[in-house]
Formats: C-alpha cells, sequence, structure tokens
C-alpha cells in the first residue's frame, strides 16, 4: 500500500477548494470570466465583446435547429468541473441532453456532448492550448473552437491516451463559410461575424 498518492490527491483537492473558493469570490466582483486548470488559475479579462457574443448566438440557434428536443445547445451557467482533477471550465456552448442539466451545481464534463468556444480576444491560448489539453482530460468528446480573429477554426474529436494524458487525435480545421460537423450534426459557419481591427 503506498500512502504518497493518497497524500498527494489531499493536497490537490484542498489546492483546488481554495482555489474554487477564491474564483467564487471574485466572480461577481471583478469583470471578466474565471477558470480553473491544471495550471491555475485562468483569468480573461475582457468581458466578451459584440462579435463573440454574436458567434455564441449563432452557433446555438444553428445547431438547436438540427438537433432532437432531447439536446440543447446550452450557453451561460453552470460551469463544468471535476473536482479530483482540479478543474472548473466554463464552455462558450455545451451540447448536452436536458437530462443531464438536472443536477444541483456544475455540470458533469463527462455528459457533455460537444463544448465550443468562440476564441477570446484578450486570451487566444486558453482556447487554442489550455482546452484543447482539458476537454479530453475531462472526457468531453468533441471540441469545436471558432477563431473570429481569423475566420478559421477546428473540431476535435478521438480521445486517446498519450504520455502526456488524453489527447484529440483528430483535428479538422475549417475556414468560416464551410460546413462545420459538431458530433452528429452539421452547421453552416457562413457569415459568423469577425473582430474588427
Amino acid at each position: 500500500m503506498t500512502i504518497a498518492p493518497d497524500n498527494a490527491r489531499q493536497g490537490t483537492s484542498h489546492v483546488y477548494r481554495a482555489m474554487r473558493k477564491l474564483v467564487a469570490s471574485m466572480d461577481d466582483t471583478i469583470p471578466g470570466k474565471f477558470e480553473i486548470t491544471k495550471k491555475g488559475i485562468v483569468h480573461d479579462m475582457m468581458a466578451p465583446v459584440g462579435p463573440h457574443e454574436l458567434t455564441t448566438l449563432h452557433l446555438r440557434k444553428r445547431l438547436e435547429k438540427v438537433m432532437p428536443d432531447e439536446i440543447v445547445a446550452h450557453t451561460g451557467a453552470p460551469d463544468v468541473e471535476d473536482e479530483s482533477e482540479g478543474i472548473l471550465r466554463r464552455p462558450d456552448v455545451m451540447v448536452i441532453a436536458w437530462k443531464d442539466m438536472e443536477v444541483p451545481g456544475s455540470f458533469d464534463p463527462r455528459t457533455l456532448i460537444a463544448a465550443i468556444e468562440v476564441v477570446s480576444r484578450s486570451n487566444p491560448d486558453n482556447d487554442w492550448v489550455g482546452k484543447t489539453r482539458d476537454y479530453p482530460l475531462l472526457g468531453i468528446p468533441v471540441y469545436a473552437v471558432f477563431d473570429p480573429r481569423t475566420g478559421t477554426g477546428a473540431v476535435l474529436t478521438d480521445i486517446h491516451s498519450t504520455p502526456d494524458g488524453p489527447r484529440y487525435a483528430t483535428r479538422k480545421d475549417f475556414v468560416y463559410g464551410e460546413d462545420v460537423t459538431i458530433g452528429d450534426w452539421t452547421i453552416s459557419s457562413e457569415n459568423l461575424p469577425l473582430y474588427g481591427d
């Protein structure tokens, strides 16, 4: 029997709970969005701007037109959290079954069908690097990224084991204007807004 892993896990859990408490205390007082990753607290300082919010709305509405009624493209609270991994994330759009939303507190990330992010102008690495690392670790099978800075994006799928932990094996890049398949549903990426200069 080894004691070190249990102690390490307890220490990690204690640190995570402290970060979670700090994030909760800052959420209503400091502008921006806070998330917790294996690397620490991520703060996207900028409030989402028009193109970001419009893209989120377009994606939600387009997905809900093609999905069955029992599946939703949810925006907003709550977040997804896996305390054992020490990760709390707030996807822009979560594709999830209604029944899996009927829980107290955070959603179980393993119930998400897909997570969709609209790249933030102020912190693009959070979406392109951090969430590409964290979402397969959380068991989210499909991760779609839409980037209003460049009019491009990618859909990442097929979680597999690597020496660095679970990672997506397949990446399908797209440019705005092309059809994009997220899970079982295909939507258009035409006329999505771009960030201005």
